[in-house]
């Protein structure tokens, strides 16, 4: 059985949207995309790598895909270890409006999410990653089915755009399992969902 890994960029203050461009999602009158950019170092890429050494196939929401579909089906060096996995291994899109994927070997789920990510996850050899998709992320850790999340904190904040942990999330407890910092100064941690909070008092 496959675990559920969700790797996700966010500000200091929380915000995912657009981390990727200008174009990338301008909904809600967003004009900041692209603010992680100026932060792609070699320690980002060779951690991004590392992600992606793991993979055995991906859960993708509809945004991010068709994000990923533009752009990833036109790199075909085999030696690239981000297309190569992009393009030749499954890709599951949480969607109930996408019909006809163009994109090889994409499958889409548009049934009950708990019961269609449940069964991915235990045919999955290896990890079923999640990239972005921040709506579908916080769907998923509401349904307590994802295992390990990398978050990748830049120093930049936005005061605006969609926020990871809302108003309202599940309350979960996480265990710290790596960590390290860029020298570009990105914050990347990992953690596992360790259940519920526990409380006290000082």
């Amino acid at each position: 059985m496959g675990k559920l890994v969700l790797t996700t960029f966010v500000t200091l203050d929380g915000v995912y949207q657009a981390p990727g461009g200008p174009q990338e999602d301008t909904s809600g009158g967003f004009d900041q995309g692209g603010w992680s950019v100026p932060y792609g170092d070699e320690d980002f890429g060779r951690f991004v790598t590392e992600v992606f050494d793991r993979v055995g196939a991906f859960l993708l929401g509809r945004r991010t895909y068709d994000i990923f579909a533009s752009y990833w089906p036109k790199m075909t060096d085999p030696a690239d270890p981000i297309a190569s996995k992009l393009n030749g291994l499954p890709k599951y899109v949480a969607s109930s409006t996408l019909t006809d994927p163009g994109w090889a070997h994409t499958t889409v789920i548009a049934g009950d999410l708990a019961k269609e990510v449940t069964a991915l996850k235990e045919r999955t050899d290896g990890e079923l990653q999640v990239h972005g998709s921040g709506a579908l992320a916080r769907s998923l850790l509401a349904l307590d089915l994802v295992d390990t999340v990398h978050l990748m904190t830049f120093p930049v904040v936005l005061g605006a755009g969609r926020r990871l942990f809302t108003e309202g999330s599940l309350p979960t407890a996480f265990r710290h399992t790596a960590g390290r910092i860029t020298a570009a100064g990105v914050s990347i941690q990992s953690y596992d969902l360790a259940g519920r909070p526990e409380y006290g008092s000082y």
